[in-house]
């Protein structure tokens, strides 16, 4: 594995100031998602992969067991879920803050929907009520732009990943696009990402990755994986 690496002082941030509709209120954020997820397809929305192929093996590399607990936040409609109840995962949950994507993915596993515990909050106001072995999450992190909302969902993560656990997050890339979905992203290194997640957090690996969208178009994204410490 690639040990962490400290970015150069001459270096400049991976991540640039934000603009000022970066900040939407809780409620508008939730209507927002709800009618993206309303109006538009699984196979429509630009993050959409047939097999989250990343994710899964980032999870394989956390040395997660079967009964392992593990929440994808901001799952949505996501087939991560399918493939973690194929691969033997028997303690799962998804945390979406859009009912209507939820929706999706349990018609979708029809009659295996009840393996899973899905719950409709916003990641910064969620509280887990347990403690988790893998915290997963693909493209969530890099809408947190403001320090408050950072804030929050880091707070989040620490009230529901043991020690010893791991976080899998994924964002867009330094050279990413900066905006998604209509709203602002924050873009991220490994480097600045393990800056920002701070000292509770040790960087396990890092591997970048060139999403192609259903329209084509190539998304540079970065997956670390950490090893919470404190």
């Amino acid at each position: 594995m690639k040990p962490p690496s400290s970015p150069s002082p001459n270096q400049a941030p991976a991540f640039a100031a934000v603009l000022d509709d970066s900040h939407p209120h809780p409620d508008e954020r939730r209507a927002h998602w709800e009618k993206v997820f309303g109006e538009k397809d699984e196979a429509e929305v630009s993050w959409f992969q047939t097999r989250p192929a990343m994710s899964l093996d980032f999870i394989r590399r956390t040395g997660a067991n079967p009964s392992a607990k593990i929440v994808d936040v901001g799952g949505g409609a996501s087939r991560l879920v399918d493939e973690l109840i194929d691969a033997g995962y028997a303690d799962i949950v998804v945390v979406d803050i859009a009912a209507a994507a939820l929706a999706k993915a349990r018609a979708r596993l029809a009659e295996r929907t009840g393996r899973v515990q899905w719950v409709v909050s916003d990641i910064a106001q969620w509280q887990p009520e347990a403690a988790f072995d893998v915290w997963h999450d693909r493209a969530v992190f890099h809408f947190m732009v403001q320090p408050e909302d950072r804030d929050a969902y880091l707070t989040t993560m620490r009230r529901a990943l043991k020690r010893g656990g791991h976080a899998i997050i994924a964002t867009f890339g330094s050279n990413g696009p900066e905006r998604c979905s209509g709203l602002v992203v924050q873009r991220y290194e490994p480097e600045t990402l393990e800056a920002v997640l701070g000292p509770d957090f040790r960087r396990i690996e890092s591997m970048h990755e060139e999403h192609v969208t259903p329209a084509g178009k190539v998304q540079a994204f970065q997956f670390s994986l950490f090893e919470r410490v404190q």
